[in-house]
């Protein structure tokens, strides 16, 4: 290999793993990718990925040539188009279809794609995600409204966090206050009664950090110590921002506006379980910026994810059924990967959401803080951490029974 060559490689490899990074991919998975993509290049590499830095150290067979590149990178966000089309790049320039050169300007295209789906369907998308999560907690029809209308409250400060860097720091915080104030005021001139709590939780599920957790836990049992530990801290300071913002956002609306005293609605039929689902994997796509021909699989791992969480829960303890659940959609989408070759994180996420319990987090948070529960929840903490630990387990055993091909 001489000198030019091994330049355009490992210039290619410092830009796919920035990018991959950028893209949400989880330490243990983008280290596995970017090893295996070396290797097929002719190169040997070692990595250092953590949700904020980048380490890559590559050198040549014959050790001529070494190189050392260390990122410091902000925590990246998912972004399955882009991921996608990523993957689709790199197996083409592994089976030679592509140049080196070629599919480093592609890089550059890739990495300037905007959102497939525009700013109105994702907007679309939070306020379905909310409302269909708040339906999910037995909401009544009016809260599940406004836990739509206040969705749409969030995705207004993500879009502006977007543009500027001092509301992208307190992101959190200000989004559930705004969200607390503004349920304070609808209990008080428009619909009195709602439970509150239970509205605000739902407009900002999607800033609730529990998929964060769960790969934080995925790379500790990986062994990835140090990325692991830096996620979970992170995702336990997202909670307690997103906490405190809402405890100030109801406190001053009271104060503004009265107390609120909850009257519990009838319950929803058991089929609005069911269409919850549905509504919530369909508006994950475009936040998620699932690419169409991934559509169809995505939402049916949330149904398959959900579907075998119940089955399980019925004859197993409370938080266990998750095992099956976790297990059941491991072994799918690690099969949908190898059919497709494709990344199964892509098929997985949807599943994963429904099934992760970051809303059991923050009301237990809650219940600790206050002493209070807004929903009937009997030892919250006990279950999360069963659900959490089944989670893992679950995964980790449809990787023995169907191993994925891919490291993404």
């Amino acid at each position: 290999m001489n000198k030019f060559e091994f330049i355009q490689i490992r210039k290619f490899i410092v830009k796919l793993g920035k990018m991959l990074h950028k893209y949400g991919t989880p330490a243990f998975r983008l280290e596995a990718y970017l090893t295996d993509i070396a290797h097929y290049l002719g190169v040997r590499a070692s990595f250092i990925a953590t949700p904020t830095s980048l380490t890559f150290v590559i050198w040549s067979d014959k050790h001529e040539d070494e190189y050392n590149h260390a990122a410091r990178l902000q925590p990246g966000e998912l972004d399955m188009n882009a991921l996608s089309r990523t993957d689709e790049l790199a197996s083409r320039l592994l089976s030679g279809e592509l140049s080196l050169a070629e599919a480093d300007a592609q890089l550059d295209d890739i990495d300037q794609l905007p959102s497939p789906y525009g700013k109105l369907i994702t907007g679309a998308g939070f306020g379905s995600s909310t409302g269909a999560f708040a339906m999910l907690m037995g909401a009544s029809w009016p809260e599940i409204l406004w836990s739509a209308l206040l969705g749409l409250v969030t995705y207004i400060w993500v879009l502006w966090s977007g543009r500027s860097r001092r509301v992208a720091l307190m992101l959190e915080p200000i989004t559930s206050f705004s969200v607390g104030f503004i349920a304070c005021a609808i209990s008080a001139y428009w619909d009195p009664g709602i439970n509150i709590p239970l509205i605000v939780l739902s407009s900002v599920i999607i800033l609730v950090p529990g998929l964060a957790l769960t790969m934080g836990l995925a790379e500790l049992s990986s062994r990835n110590l140090v990325s692991g530990t830096a996620r979970i801290m992170d995702a336990i300071m997202q909670l307690f921002k997103l906490y405190f913002g809402a405890f100030l956002g109801i406190s001053v609306g009271f104060g503004l506006f009265g107390q609120n005293e909850f009257v519990p609605a009838a319950s929803l039929p058991y089929w609005s379980t069911w269409l919850a689902i549905l509504l919530l994997s369909i508006s994950l796509m475009p936040i998620f910026r699932t690419r169409c021909k991934h559509m169809f699989w995505s939402v049916l791992s949330a149904f398959i994810a959900y579907s075998a969480t119940v089955y399980g829960s019925e004859f197993m303890a409370n938080g266990l059924g998750t095992f099956l659940g976790a297990f059941a959609l491991g072994v799918y989408a690690n099969g949908f990967s190898r059919l497709t070759n494709s990344p199964s994180t892509i098929v997985a996420m949807p599943g994963l959401i429904v099934l992760v319990p970051g809303s059991k987090t923050y009301i237990g948070l809650n219940s600790f803080i206050s002493g209070q529960d807004f929903v009937r929840a009997e030892h919250i903490g006990q279950e999360t951490f069963l659900i959490f630990m089944s989670l893992l387990a679950g995964l980790i055993f449809a990787n023995v029974v169907m191993p994925n091909r891919k490291a993404l």
